[in-house]
């Protein structure tokens, strides 16, 4: 799979996917990145990117120009219409059904603002989806694409070691990840369960599960309620 985003500052992207799984992902060809620096397409000899907002206001907003022909780069390269993806704390909350969805697809486009935002003109003639990872303001789009690149590589075949861990994971089935434990079998005068050291899968798939549900409960009502819903015709 194909990430491209769209960014003022690329290195910000390069320094983190070229790290731990997703920069061995790179490296055996599972997922790649690119990071394309829209100052690269812009028309203005000093770099400009950004103007003052029409009918006033504070901040500034970046241009239509430069965005445009960045995207227009990237599906000339592809060979086709990439999907694009602004991210925006107006969008849609990304959620792992988002992630598994995404990862589907051969290539994605996200779209980095800053400033004020971004000229709606260009949004309306390349943006598929909006997406959000928050109802909080960050300084830009760059950390919620590497969230949304991370959680979506993890459901790309081969990108992961072990092809069970992407399943088991919190929020499948909308449940949490039931406790983890290691090694030693005692710390601090904390126990791991006995379960755990039975030797008895079935079992211990029956804990986790158990756990799972009371962890959900406990810390996440709001997927609980979802869980319930979604099972009510297994009880």
């Amino acid at each position: 799979m194909k990430f491209y985003i769209l960014t003022l500052f690329p290195e910000m992207i390069e320094d983190a996917l070229n790290t731990s799984i997703l920069g061995r992902a790179k490296k055996a060809g599972s997922s790649s990145f690119e990071a394309i620096n829209i100052r690269d397409y812009t028309l203005d000899k000093h770099k400009k990117v950004d103007d003052y907002p029409y009918g006033g206001g504070a901040g500034m907003v970046m241009q239509a120009q430069p965005i445009y022909d960045a995207y227009q780069a990237v599906c000339q390269k592809a060979g086709h219409k990439v999907h694009c993806i602004y991210l925006t704390p107006q969008g849609k909350l990304f959620n792992q059904t988002d992630a598994k969805e995404l990862a589907l697809k051969e290539d994605i486009c996200l779209l980095c603002g800053h400033y004020e935002g971004i000229d709606e003109r260009v949004l309306e003639e390349i943006v598929d989806e909006y997406y959000s990872i928050g109802d909080y303001v960050l300084t830009g789009g760059e950390l919620p694409s590497l969230v949304m690149i991370d959680a979506i590589s993890r459901m790309v075949p081969g990108v992961l070691t072990n092809a069970e861990s992407g399943e088991d994971e919190s929020l499948e089935n909308n449940l949490l990840e039931y406790p983890q434990y290691s090694r030693p079998e005692t710390w601090n005068d904390r126990q791991v369960p006995p379960i755990l050291l039975s030797g008895d899968h079935a079992k211990v798939d029956m804990w986790r599960h158990e756990q799972s549900i009371l962890r959900t409960k406990e810390r996440r009502p709001d997927l609980y309620a979802k869980y319930l819903a979604e099972n009510a015709d297994n009880k």
